[in-house]
C-alpha cells in the first residue's frame, strides 16, 4: 500500500514538472519588417502549461505552435518559416488565413445580384484561395490583449471593393486565442458594404510527430461526416453531395492516413490522395460547436482534436509537398510531410445555391469559430 501511495505521489510529481522547452530558430526581430507601409511583427502566446503559439500579422499566420508530448518534450508541430522574408517568397500560405473565400470557385466567377464578378484565374482556370495576393499577402492591423479564456492576438484587416475581384468594402477580424485548456481557439467576424460571399479558414499544416520529422501516413485521423461534394477532374464541385460511408474516404471510425492514401476510390484517385470537402454531420445552418475531427499520433502520444461552427473541413494529406520548400528549421518539406484541417463552407458556393449560405449582406456580421485542442493519450 504504501509503495502505491509512493508510485501516485511521483505520478503527480512528474504531472506538476515544467514542459521541457524548444528554442526557437528566430527572434522576434526576424518579423519586423515595413511591407507596403505598414509594419509587421511577431506575437507570442503562453499559457500556465507552458504550451506556446507565435503568430505573425502578415497574413494573420501561425508560425510555431509548441506542444508537448507524454514525457513533456515540447516540440512545433507547425510549418512554418523563421522570418516574414520567408513567408514573403513565393505563395506560401502555410499558416494563413484564407479569404475572403478559401477553397475553390469554378470558372473564378460567380453571378450575384445579376452581376458576374471575375477572380484571379490562379488553378487550371478556376480560383483557388481567392487568388495569389489575396488575404494571405496582407498586413492586419495588430494588438496583443486578455480575454477571460487566455491572452489573445487580435488581428483586423481592411480590403476594398474589388480587390481580388471580390465586391464590397470589407472589414475582417480575427482573434487568436490560447487557453489554459492547450486550445487554440480561432474566431473570425466579417462585414461588407456590398453583398459578398465570405469562406474564412485557416492553412495550417500539422504533424504532430514534430516539423521535420518526417511524414504524416501513421497519424491516426477521425472526421465526423458520411459525405462530401462530388468534384469533377479539376476537383470544382458538380453539385452533387455524395456518401463516403464504407468507402476509403470514411474516417468515421480512426484510420492511419496512409492506409488507404493510394485507393482507387474516384475522389482519392483524383485529388492524389486526401484533399477532399468533408460535410460534417451536424445542422448544415446551424452554426453550433460541434466535433468535426481528431488526429493521433503514436509514437508521442500527441493528441489533436478540432470542433467549429462550420459545417464542412477540408482535409489535405499535403499532396503536393515535393521537397523544394525549406521550413524553420531547416528542413525540407518532402512528400506528405504535413497535414490540413481547414474549417471551411463548401468549395464553390457562390455558384451552387443548394449549398449553405455565404453571402454576407451589408448590416450583417459574419461569425465563425474553429477550436484546435491539443492533448496526450
Amino acid at each position: 500500500m504504501k509503495r502505491l501511495a509512493f508510485l501516485f505521489i511521483l505520478f503527480g510529481f512528474a504531472c506538476s514538472q515544467p514542459a521541457k522547452q524548444s528554442k526557437m530558430p528566430y527572434t522576434k526581430a526576424d518579423f519586423e519588417k515595413t511591407i507596403d507601409g505598414k509594419k509587421t511583427d511577431l506575437f507570442t502566446l503562453e499559457n500556465t502549461n507552458g504550451m506556446r503559439v507565435d503568430l505573425t500579422n502578415f497574413g494573420a499566420k501561425v508560425v510555431s505552435i509548441l506542444v508537448p508530448d507524454r514525457d513533456g518534450n515540447m516540440t512545433d508541430v507547425c510549418l512554418g518559416f523563421k522570418s516574414v522574408t520567408e513567408y514573403q517568397e513565393g505563395q506560401k500560405q502555410y499558416g494563413a488565413v484564407i479569404g475572403p473565400y478559401a477553397n475553390r470557385i469554378g470558372d473564378a466567377q460567380f453571378e450575384l445580384n445579376g452581376v458576374v464578378y471575375h477572380l484571379p484565374a490562379n488553378d487550371h482556370g478556376n480560383c483557388l484561395h481567392s487568388g495569389p495576393h489575396s488575404f494571405d499577402r496582407q498586413v492586419y492591423d495588430a494588438e496583443k490583449i486578455q480575454t477571460p479564456e487566455g491572452p489573445a492576438v487580435k488581428m483586423t484587416l481592411h480590403r476594398k471593393d474589388g480587390d481580388s475581384g471580390f465586391p464590397g468594402n470589407k472589414v475582417v477580424t480575427v482573434t487568436y486565442t490560447l487557453t489554459d485548456k492547450n486550445e487554440l481557439k480561432i474566431h473570425y467576424e466579417a462585414t461588407t458594404d456590398k453583398a459578398c460571399p465570405f469562406n474564412l479558414t485557416n492553412h495550417t499544416y500539422f504533424n504532430l510527430k514534430g516539423t521535420g520529422q518526417g511524414d504524416i501516413l501513421s497519424q491516426v485521423v477521425v472526421i465526423d461526416a458520411d459525405s462530401t461534394t462530388e468534384v469533377n477532374d479539376e476537383l470544382i464541385p458538380t453539385g452533387k453531395i455524395i456518401s463516403i460511408k464504407g468507402t476509403d474516404m470514411d474516417f468515421t471510425s480512426p484510420h492511419p492516413i496512409g492506409e488507404r492514401i493510394n485507393s482507387d476510390f474516384t475522389p482519392i484517385k483524383l485529388a492524389g490522395g486526401y484533399d477532399q470537402n468533408y460535410i460534417l454531420n451536424k445542422d448544415q445552418n446551424g452554426h453550433e460547436m460541434t466535433f468535426a475531427a481528431s488526429v493521433y499520433e503514436p509514437k508521442s502520444g500527441r493528441f489533436m482534436e478540432v470542433f467549429t461552427t462550420e459545417p464542412a473541413i477540408q482535409f489535405y494529406s499535403g499532396n503536393f509537398q515535393d521537397g523544394s520548400i525549406i521550413g524553420k528549421y531547416g528542413h525540407k518539406w518532402e512528400y506528405r510531410n504535413g497535414m490540413c484541417l481547414e474549417t471551411q463552407h463548401y468549395p464553390d458556393s457562390p455558384n451552387h445555391p443548394s449549398f449553405p449560405n455565404t453571402i454576407v449582406e451589408p448590416g450583417d456580421t459574419l461569425q465563425s469559430t474553429t477550436i484546435y485542442k491539443f492533448s496526450v493519450k
